[in-house]
């Protein structure tokens, strides 16, 4: 009996298609700016147009697809679908604003309160001490802890870099210096109650957190019509998470730790990106 490596006469190469949700400003951005870094490396050529690479980047980071699907039907090497999208992905992170200049801009807009609030993206475990590092308490499982700054309307305008998931919001916050940096642009924050005690500051708060109550003190009336209120105001934020999220590269991340404070950043340009259009 002989072995045979011949493929069948009615076998082919299957490629499925997938419909991309995003605008084409989106894909024209990015395109161009891969463009313009190809100019300023003075880089003769890619294997694919500058146009094709960004449709296949988003896609990975959209559709969270699979590097060697991609490249399998892009006929190029998985190693050079995962070039293309580390290279793209700094490319984006450096256009994130810093929490200085984005509150700033806040301000010019005529904005008086930003809304704050943390989050978990999780990960797959890790071994050693670093797994131990990743894991919430609150959340039970791993991941990644990040803060976000949003207006009221729930428009992201920073994210911190990512820390070990079992980061409690005020240590991230104070590493940060949000405190000092709303007090220099004159912004006040809306915050939940894990916030609370970062500004202790009772005459004139810059963030409110809003009333907590325990077993020897209950809430008043009016005490409880003000956590309405703020948990009203709060809700903006929360769509600003969804709006991230939607990168459903974000569903379970399975990059380096070290790389994921870039990818947050890369997502936040494109999630502005498509949020203005």
């Amino acid at each position: 009996m002989t072995k045979t490596k011949e493929r069948a006469e009615d076998t082919c190469q299957l490629v499925y298609q997938c419909r991309l949700p995003l605008s084409k400003s989106t894909v024209s951005h990015l395109a161009d700016l891969l463009r313009r870094h190809l100019k300023a490396i003075r880089s003769r050529w890619r294997i694919l147009p500058p146009g094709k690479i960004a449709v296949i980047v988003l896609a990975v980071l959209r559709h969270d697809q699979r590097l060697a699907d991609m490249a399998g039907s892009n006929n190029v090497s998985e190693s050079t679908v995962r070039r293309w999208r580390d290279e793209l992905i700094t490319l984006l992170a450096v256009q994130a604003p810093r929490l200085d200049r984005a509150l700033k801009k806040v301000t010019k807009r005529g904005g008086e309160v930003v809304l704050i609030d943390g989050t978990l993206i999780p990960t797959q475990r890790r071994t050693g001490r670093a797994d131990r590092c990743n894991y919430s308490g609150k959340h039970r499982h791993h991941g990644l802890h990040f803060l976000a700054l949003t207006d009221e309307n729930g428009r992201l305008v920073w994210i911190s870099a990512a820390r070990p998931g079992r980061t409690h919001d005020i240590t991230a916050a104070r590493h940060d210096h949000i405190l000092a940096h709303l007090r220099a642009a004159g912004l006040g924050a809306l915050a939940d109650l894990g916030f609370r005690g970062l500004d202790n500051e009772v005459r004139d708060p810059v963030i409110v957190t809003g009333f907590t109550a325990s077993r020897t003190h209950k809430l008043t009336p009016g005490q409880k019509d003000a956590n309405r209120v703020l948990a009203v105001g709060r809700a903006p934020v929360e769509h600003g998470f969804a709006h991230l999220k939607n990168w459903r590269t974000l569903t379970k991340l399975r990059t380096d730790p070290a790389r994921a404070t870039r990818l947050l950043r890369a997502l936040l340009v494109l999630t502005n990106l498509e949020v203005a259009r």
